[in-house]
């Protein structure tokens, strides 16, 4: 009596990159595949080969990465050895990416599991099924290249025709039909925005303003300069589309008059956010005449370095460095580290409850909306001319020595503080 065919487990896997507008409950392209690796396997019955019940699909993900959930549960429970063979419609089910396909080849020969294409003969236990392999998986690569050229070909027509492509919706519009719509209430306050830069020139101060009116941004967050600066730069608002380097009439409704477009841009260019890079040293050293060392008493002086072309910035005790033999045990410090302490020591100083109330009642503000200002939203998007500026408004003398460091406060630097916001807001 002949022996009979040790079982070899088969896993069927399929994908489909567009997802089913009416759900998964209709017969679609995932099923199809399924049915057609089912039926692969039961003409393999001869040869032992048994379908496992579980089922590994991916619905409306691309075949150009491995991040998709049937294809990683896949993965795992075959490199627990829950599976011997894997079965696909075609071989760009599995993967249309050249270097993540041989990265799974790769991962298939360590774990002893071979694979097998419905509709393409292919043994990966010989030399000629991996050429083959090889060459199919070419075509496939450059299939998918073809696909994305094309489509970034129609988006590029489109917008050239100013058309809406999709992405995010810009405030003050919503999509209706495939079209921008105006928005009546978020357009309001576009308008407003551009009307008070004009009149004021401040983003900063704009913000300010919306926040303290209690306007948010249309995710419901506060405003800060980056979100007026990306309104302001906006072609979507005066009915333009910009695609790249070219500038295309949209066939959306302008929100900001043509007028009131023309004399922002001029004040953005002559406000240019481009740092003066004659003021570079001025920028990367705010601590120049503030830092001591306080083993020597003398200041710590900002200079750098270069290494395999990069700069590293510290700062050095001046006397040490005259010195033939230096004995100074601060010596130099990482110009970043020592920044980045006297940064949280203002911090601190600016959300303490003292501050708090002063700059409260002054503004005619809530003690947490004096908070909110200074949290880390702040901290982040200050500028470094802004932050050196700060420095030393608020900083009297930092003193450095071997295992501590000391922080000296002005006693006027919060009254300039608190007086130059009134100026402002007057």
């Amino acid at each position: 009596m002949p022996e009979k065919p040790k079982k070899i487990r088969c896993a069927v896997y399929t994908r489909k990159s567009v997802e089913d507008e009416g759900g998964r409950k209709d017969f679609n392209s995932n099923d199809a595949q399924r049915e057609a690796g089912e039926a692969y396997i039961a003409s393999q019955k001869g040869n032992g080969w048994i379908c496992l019940p579980n089922k590994y699909d991916d619905y409306g993900y691309s075949g150009g990465n491995m991040n998709r959930p049937g294809l990683q549960q896949l993965l795992a429970d075959a490199e627990n050895g829950l599976i011997d063979v894997i079965v696909v419609y075609k071989i760009d089910r599995l993967s249309r990416s050249i270097c993540d396909f041989a990265e799974l080849s790769k991962k298939f020969d360590e774990w002893g599991i071979s694979f097998s294409s419905v509709t393409q003969e292919i043994n990966t236990s010989t030399s000629a099924g991996r050429m083959m392999l090889n060459i199919l998986m070419t075509f496939a690569s450059f299939e998918r290249d073809l696909i994305k050229e094309r489509v970034s070909m129609k988006m590029a027509a489109s917008r050239r025709k100013g058309k809406w492509v999709g992405g995010s919706v810009p405030m003050g519009y919503k999509v209706v039909n495939k079209k921008l719509v105006i928005e009546p209430k978020d357009a309001t306050i576009i308008r407003r925005i551009f009307q008070r830069f004009i009149e004021i020139q401040s983003p900063k101060l704009i913000a300010a303003e919306l926040n303290h009116d209690n306007v948010k941004t249309r995710q419901g967050k506060i405003w800060d300069t980056g979100h007026i600066y990306r309104i302001l730069e906006n072609h979507t608002y005066v009915g333009e589309v910009k695609y790249k380097d070219t500038i295309c009439e949209g066939e959306q409704e302008a929100i900001v008059d043509l007028e009131v477009w023309n004399r922002s841009r001029e004040i953005l260019s002559a406000n240019n956010r481009v740092p003066d890079q004659t003021k570079k040293n001025e920028i990367v050293a705010p601590l120049k005449g503030i830092l001591k060392c306080g083993h020597c008493g003398c200041a710590m002086m900002p200079t750098y370095t270069k290494k395999n072309g990069k700069q590293y910035f510290y700062y050095l005790c001046a006397k040490d460095d005259k010195r033939a033999e230096p004995d100074c045990p601060v010596h130099q410090v990482s110009a970043g580290e020592i920044e980045r302490t006297v940064k949280e020591q203002m911090k601190k100083l600016l959300q303490s409850p003292t501050i708090t109330t002063h700059l409260a009642q002054i503004l005619n503000l809530t003690g947490r909306e004096i908070t909110d200002a200074f949290q880390e939203t702040f901290w982040k998007e200050i500028s470094p001319g802004e932050m050196n500026r700060l420095v030393r408004l608020l900083i009297e003398r930092v003193v450095i020595y071997e295992d501590k460091l000391s922080v000296e406060l002005k006693s006027s630097g919060v009254e300039s503080l608190i007086e130059e916001v009134s100026n402002a807001e007057e």
